[in-house]
C-alpha cells in the first residue's frame, strides 16, 4: 500500500499506531521480519565437496585410486593400504577444512551481530534503543543527522530534516523532507518528500516517523532480493601468498616430472612407484595447507580484538593496522572520558567558577530550550554537551522536559558544522523567543549586548575584547565554551542576537590516554589531535596528553584553509593538534599525510567524518557514540570509543602480521625442505627410495596444520611497541623472510639427507627410509621452537603457548605411536636401535642452533642497515 497520498494521521490510524508509540503488547502481535534478502549459505555437504576442488588433492586421489585398483589387480595388500591411508589423509585435510571454514564463518556471523545498526524508537511513550532487525510496522522512529533509516518510514514531524537517497535515487544532493504535505498517489518515488526509504541517511536536522514497510516490503529490500548472493573476497595477504603458490606450484610439478622421469630411467620396472614418487613431492613441495591456516590466524585475532573492544569489519584492516604509523584521533569522547559537566559562567560582565550562583533567567531558558537531549530509563541522552547543560540546570532546580512543556517550541535551526550554531523558536508567555547557542567566535559576530542598566547595545570593541578574554581563560582550562544568545522575534533568524554569556564545560582526559600517547610514540606511530574546539582548548587538553608541548604543535581550521598544499606539506610534520576544523579540513589533512606516505588511521563518529574515513588508510569509526554513516564506512570500531584501545587495536595488528610471518616462514621453510630433500635424495641415489608417497603425506599431517596454527596465537615479541611500524611496500618475504625459508629449508635438506645415507650404511634401504622420515618430522619440532619467536628462544616461555605445547605433544606422541605399533609396518617402517635414535635426535638439534644463529645473522645485517637509536629520537622528537 502506498502511504505518500494520506495525511500523517491517516497513516497512524490506518497502522493502528499512535505518535507516543506502540506498546509492548501491539509490538508483541506483528511479524518482526525487517530483515533484507539474505545471501543462500552452502551446506556442510557442499562446503565438504569444495574441499578435494585443489589440484593436489586431486592428483592424490587419482594416486590413492591407482593404487587400490593396482592391489587388487595384482593380489598385493601393501598397495591397496597404501592407497587406503592416502584416502584417509585426504580426507582427515578435508575435515580439518571443514571445520576452520565453519569456524570462520561462525566469527564473521558474530562480528555482523555485534555491528548490527539500532535505531532510536518511542514505546509506551518512552525512548528506547533497538536492533533494527526487531522494528515492526506502526513502530514510531526517531531521526537525527548522521542516521540511517532503519525502514520506510512516512513522516509525522521533521524540523530541518535531509536525507541523502543517492543510494536508492542516485540523486548526489540531499533531499529536503516534510511531513506536513499530502501528495498525489501518482508522485514518483524520487518525489516523495514525506516518506523516508531504508538505507538513506539523514545529513542534518531532526525528524519523527511511523514505519510503513519493513525488510523485503522496503524499497530497498525489494533492490536486495534480486542481488542477494556475494563472494567473500580475499585479503591482499592472502591474494599475495595465493599467486605465490601458484607460481610454486608449476615449479614443483616441473620437479616431479623430472623426478619421475629419473625414477623410470633408474628403476624401469616400477612405473607406479614412480608416479607416486612425484605425487610425493608436489604435495611435500606445495603449501596448500597456507590460506587456511593465515584465515585461522587473522580470524583468531579478530576475536581477540572483538574482546577487547575493537571490532574489524574488514580483514584486509588487521593488515592495515600493523603498518599504521599515524594516528588521528579526535578529542571528545576518544581521549577525554565525553562526561560533560557546567563548571564555569560568564555573565553581567564576570567570570563564575565552581558555584554558579545568580544565572540570568534568559541564560537558563537559553541553555534548557536550544537543546534537543532525550530520555532514556531517567538519565539524558544525546549530545555529551547538550547533557551536560541539561544536568546543570537540574541542580537548579529545573527539569529540561517540565520547562518545554511550558515554553513549547515553534521552530528550530539544527546544528551544522559550518555555522557552528543552533538556533530554536519557542513561545514564553505570550512571546515568540529565538534562542541560539553555539561557538563563541561565530556568535559574536551575530550578537549586541544588554549593559548593566538592562538596555540593549551594539558590542562594542571593548564588550567583544572581555568576552574573548574570558573565552580565552576558560579554554584555556581545556574547558569548551558555549556561546548563547536570544532575542524577541517572529521570525527564526540569528541576526541581531542579544548576548546573554558564556558556559565552560570541562571533560578531562581519560585516565589511561596519557600512557597509550607515550606507548604510541615509542613504536613509531605519531598521535594527532582533530577537533571542532577552540585552539585554547584544543592545547590544553594535547598538553595534559602529551599529545603537544608547545603551541607551535596547534593549527586551526582557519589558518589550514589559507595554506597552500606545498606549505602543508612542508609544515604538516610539525602539527600535533588541529582545532576547529571543519569536514573539508579533515580530508585535507589525511590526504597530506598519505602524500607524504603515512599509514594514517582516522577516527571519527559524526556524519561529516565519512568522507575522512573512508579517504583515511583505516577508517575507525566509535561504536558508542558513532553515527549509523560512521560505523558504515569505518574498517574498525571502537565499542568503548577510547584512544587507548585504538593502540591496543594496532598492538594486536602488529602481533597478527608478525605471526603470519612467523607461519609463512616455517611452511615455506618446511615445504622446500621436503621437496629439496626428495629432489636431492632422488638425484644422489636414484635407486634407492627416499621416502614413500604415504610417508610424505603424514609429514604433512604432523607438520602442516597444528604447528602453524600456533605459531599464530604466539604472545606479542616483547619489543613489539618499540620498534617503528613495518614498511607497507615491503612484501610479505621482505626483511630476511624469503632468504629464512631458502637457507633454512637448505639446511634440513642436508640434515634429513645425511641421515637418510647414514641409516642406508648403517642397516640399508629400510633404515635408511625410517631415519629419513622421524628426521624430517622431528627436525621441524625443533625449528618450531625456535621461529617462535625472533629473540633468543633459551630466553622464552614456551609455556606461554599452550597451542605449541599440543602441537609438539601431538607431534611426538604420534610418532611414539607409528614407531610402537602395527602402524609403522604399514609404513613400511623399520625398527631402530638406540645410536640411530640418538642420530636423530642429534641431527635435529643442529637444525635449532642452525635457526638460533641465522637470527643473530638477520640481526646483525638489520642494524647496518637501519639504526634503531636514530629512530627512536626521531620519534620522540
Amino acid at each position: 500500500m502506498e502511504y505518500h497520498n494520506l495525511s500523517a494521521k491517516q497513516v497512524l490510524s490506518h497502522l493502528g499506531a499512535s505518535e507516543t508509540g506502540l506498546t509492548e503488547e501491539q509490538v508483541n502481535q506483528r511479524p518482526k521480519d525487517n530483515e533484507l534478502a539474505k545471501e543462500k549459505k552452502k551446506s556442510w555437504i557442499k562446503k565438504f565437496l569444495n574441499q578435494f576442488k585443489d589440484l593436489t588433492i586431486l592428483i592424490l586421489l587419482v594416486a590413492a585410486a591407482i593404487s587400490i585398483f593396482i592391489g587388487a589387480f595384482r593380489k598385493e595388500i601393501s598397495e591397496a593400504v597404501d592407497g587406503g591411508i592416502i584416502l584417509f589423509i585426504v580426507l582427515m585435510n578435508a575435515i580439518f577444512g571443514l571445520v576452520q571454514e565453519n569456524k570462520a564463518e561462525k566469527s564473521l556471523d558474530a562480528l555482523k551481530k555485534m555491528t548490527r545498526p539500532e535505531a532510536l524508537v518511542l514505546r509506551n511513550g518512552q525512548i528506547e534503543k533497538i536492533a533494527i532487525d526487531k522494528i515492526v510496522v506502526g513502530d514510531v522512529v526517531l531521526l537525527d543527522a548522521g542516521g540511517f533509516l532503519p525502514a520506510d518510514v512516512r513522516l509525522i514531524e521533521s524540523a530541518g530534516l535531509e536525507v541523502d537517497e543517492s543510494s536508492l535515487t542516485g540523486e548526489s544532493l540531499p533531499v529536503a523532507k516534510r511531513a506536513d504535505v499530502t501528495l498525489k498517489k501518482d508522485c514518483p518515488l524520487a518525489d516523495r518528500i514525506n516518506i523516508c526509504y531504508r538505507g538513506t541517511v539523514v545529513t542534518s536536522g531532526r525528524g519523527k516517523g511511523v514505519v510503513v514497510a519493513t525488510g523485503k516490503q522496503t524499497e530497498i529490500g525489494k533492490i536486495a532480493q534480486s542481488i542477494s548472493t556475494t563472494q567473500a573476497e580475499l585479503t591482499p595477504l592472502q591474494k599475495s601468498i595465493k599467486e605465490v603458490g601458484r607460481v610454486l606450484t608449476y615449479v614443483v610439478l616441473a620437479i616431479a616430472v623430472i623426478t619421475f622421469v629419473l625414477k623410470v630411467v633408474a628403476r624401469p620396472g616400477d612405473p607406479l612407484e614412480a608416479f607416486l614418487t612425484a605425487v610425493a613431492i608436489s604435495v611435500a613441495a606445495i603449501p596448500e595447507s597456507m590460506p587456511a591456516v593465515i584465515t585461522i590466524i587473522i580470524s583468531l585475532g579478530v576475536a581477540r580484538l572483538a574482546k577487547q573492544k575493537a571490532i574489524v569489519k574488514h580483514m584486509h584492516s588487521v593488515e592495515t593496522l600493523g603498518c599504521c604509523d599515524v594516528i588521528c584521533s579526535d578529542k571528545t569522547g576518544t581521549i577525554t572520558q565525553n562526561k560533560m559537566t557546567v563548571h564555569s559562567a560568564y555573565f553581567d560582565a564576570k567570570l563564575q567558577s565552581g558555584t554558579i550562583k545568580n544565572i540570568p533567567p534568559r541564560l537558563l531558558q537559553c541553555l534548557l530550550l536550544c537543546n534537543d537531549v532525550g530520555l532514556s530509563g531517567g538519565k539524558f541522552v544525546g549530545d555529551a554537551s547538550e547533557v551536560a547543560l541539561c544536568n546543570f540546570g537540574k541542580s537548579l532546580g529545573e527539569d529540561k522536559f517540565d520547562f518545554e512543556k511550558q515554553n513549547p517550541r515553534l521552530d528550530e535551526l539544527p546544528f551544522d558544522s559550518d555555522r557552528r550554531r543552533m538556533s530554536v523558536q519557542s513561545r514564553v508567555g505570550q512571546q515568540k523567543i529565538v534562542f541560539t547557542k553555539g561557538a563563541v567566535d561565530g556568535l559574536l559576530a551575530c550578537c549586541a549586548f544588554i549593559d548593566l542598566q538592562g538596555k540593549i547595545v551594539p558590542l562594542d570593541e571593548k564588550h567583544v575584547l572581555a568576552i574573548e578574554q574570558a573565552n580565552k581563560s576558560l579554554s584555556g582550562q581545556g574547558q569548551r565554551v558555549l556561546g548563547f544568545a536570544y532575542k524577541q522575534s517572529d521570525a527564526l533568524t540569528e541576526k541581531d542576537l542579544v548576548f546573554v554569556g558564556l558556559v565552560g564545560m570541562q571533560d578531562p582526559p581519560r585516565k589511561e590516554i596519557e600512557s597509550a600517547v607515550k606507548k604510541c610514540k615509542r613504536a613509531g606511530m605519531r598521535p594527532v589531535m582533530i577537533t571542532g574546539d577552540h585552539k585554547n582548548t584544543a592545547f590544553a587538553i594535547a598538553r595534559q596528553c602529551g599529545i603537544a608541548n608547545s603551541e607551535a604543535a596547534v593549527l586551526t581550521g582557519q589558518e589550514l584553509d589559507k595554506l597552500t598544499d606545498s606549505q602543508l606539506d612542508e609544515q604538516i610534520e610539525n602539527i600535533s593538534v588541529f582545532a576547529r576544523v571543519s569536514p573539508q579540513n579533515k580530508v585535507r589533512i589525511v590526504e597530506a599525510l598519505k602524500k607524504r606516505g603515512h599509514i594514517v588511521a582516522m577516527t571519527g563518529d559524526g556524519v561529516n567524518d565519512a568522507p575522512s574515513l573512508k579517504k583515511a588508510s583505516i577508517g575507525i569509526g566509535m561504536g558508542r557514540q558513532g553515527t549509523d554513516v560512521t560505523k558504515e564506512v569505518a574498517d574498525v570500531l571502537i565499542s568503548d570509543d577510547n584512544f587507548a584501545t585504538i593502540v591496543v587495536a594496532v598492538e594486536e595488528g602488529r602481533k597478527i602480521y608478525q605471526n603470519i610471518v612467523k607461519a609463512v616462514k616455517f611452511l615455506f621453510s618446511a615445504n622446500a625442505g621436503e621437496l629439496m630433500s626428495l629432489f636431492l635424495a632422488t638425484t644422489m641415489f636414484p635407486k634407492f627410495v627416499f621416502l614413500y608417497p604415504v610417508q610424505i603425506l603424514f609429514v604433512n599431517l604432523i607438520t602442516d596444520s597444528l604447528p602453524a596454527v600456533a605459531l599464530g596465537v604466539e604472545p606479542p615479541e616483547s619489543d613489539l611497541m618499540a620498534i617503528p611500524p613495518r614498511d607497507s611496500k615491503k612484501g610479505l618475504f621482505a626483511d630476511g623472510t624469503g632468504l629464512s625459508a631458502i637457507v633454512l629449508g637448505l639446511v634440513q635438506t642436508l640434515l634429513t639427507v645425511l641421515a637418510f645415507y647414514i641409516g642406508i650404511v648403517a642397516g640399508g634401504q629400510a633404515t635408511g627410509v625410517t631415519m629419513a622420515f622421524y628426521t624430517l618430522n622431528i627436525i621441524q619440532m625443533f625449528y618450531l621452537a625456535s621461529i617462535r619467536t625472533n629473540g633468543n628462544m633459551f630466553k622464552s616461555n614456551p609455556c606461554k603457548n599452550k597451542m605449541f605445547l599440543v602441537a609438539v605433544g601431538f607431534c611426538f606422541g604420534l610418532l611414539g605411536l607409528i614407531a610402537l605399533t602395527p602402524l609403522k609396518t604399514m609404513l613400511k617402517l623399520a625398527d631402530l636401535s638406540v645410536q640411530m635414535w640418538a642420530v636423530i635426535f642429534a641431527l635435529s638439534l643442529v637444525m635449532m642452533f642452525a635457526s638460533e644463529a641465522f637470527k643473530l645473522v638477520l640481526k646483525f645485517a638489520s642494524k647496518r642497515r637501519f639504526n634503531p637509536i636514530k629512530t627512536r629520537k626521531e620519534v620522540s622528537k
